[in-house]
């Protein structure tokens, strides 16, 4: 039997070899995963083809071409709730959004041109709320969180360098609740924060070392993985429901609708499947 995590209502086994890739493909420097609605498993990495499709069994279906250099330097991936897909090209200080085949349809910010606490500064992560609006963690050149229509216009910034409420060090991950809070995983502060839509400070999470993902599933059950490494299952307002350890570089973690996980193990150059017990 393989190995198992997790606790309670929440366990898991391990697959082992899950991403099964053909001659002459290979996940190479993976940096972000994310599931689509059929289930499909997109891997966003920085050498090779940028996007590599999996069903979730781990049999290989596509990948995308990279075309006159975009993406240059994949960071997290996002799937919104139409299955149009979004790419944090972090340093290029985009974001790209594209449709299932991997053709681009549109992008965020001036390739190539970094704003000082403005969109973008090496941007980490993106999500679409249920609003539809789009919400951006801009990470490593900025310590703040920018809000888009659905048309991808500009309406808000929140956040500014720091340790205190509503600051950040590296605004890593973010995900947006079925409420419209939208939680940010402040890596360096070693915390995951909670905000308004409009980016009022709600509350903090601790008891994490240097966060790394937050996703929220269809049930509102939230997931973060840090470098313990682990990853501890939250209720939408901060209860733990389960904890336990996981993939080594927990850079990005995603679920399906059978309640499995996918994580972005950096360290290993892999994607882990926990599935559902």
């Amino acid at each position: 039997m393989a190995p198992t995590t997790g606790a309670g209502d929440f366990r898991y086994e391990y697959q082992p070899g899950w991403a099964q890739t053909p001659e002459g493909v290979s996940i190479r420097e993976p940096s972000g995963v994310a599931v689509d609605s059929m289930d499909r498993v997109y891997v966003y990495q920085r050498v090779g083809p940028p996007v590599l499709v999996f069903d979730r069994d781990g049999r290989f279906l596509d990948a995308w071409e990279r075309r006159n250099g975009v993406p240059l330097d994949a960071h997290h991936i996002h799937v919104g709730p139409d299955d149009t897909i979004y790419l944090t090209d972090r340093d290029a200080h985009q974001v790209l959004i594209y449709d299932t085949a991997g053709n681009l349809q549109r992008s965020l910010g001036t390739r190539d041109r970094a704003a000082m606490q403005a969109p973008f500064n090496h941007p980490a992560d993106v999500c679409v709320a249920p609003s539809g609006e789009l919400y951006v963690a801009d990470g490593y050149g900025n310590s703040s969180v920018h809000r888009f229509s659905a048309a991808g216009d500009y309406i808000s910034s929140f956040g500014s360098p720091g340790s205190g409420p509503g600051q950040f060090r590296v605004p890593h991950s973010i995900s947006v609740s079925q409420d419209g809070r939208v939680y940010v995983a402040d890596r360096e502060n070693n915390r995951v924060q909670v905000f308004t839509p409009e980016g009022e400070f709600q509350a903090e999470w601790t008891d994490f070392k240097c966060p790394m993902g937050v996703h929220i599933d269809a049930k509102q059950v939230v997931y973060v993985t840090d470098q313990i490494p682990r990853v501890s299952i939250y209720t939408l307002d901060g209860e733990l429901l389960s904890r336990g350890r996981t993939f080594e570089g927990a850079h990005q973690v995603y679920t399906d609708s059978q309640g499995s996980i996918y994580g972005l193990d950096t360290a290993n150059q892999r994607v882990q499947k926990l599935s559902k017990l």
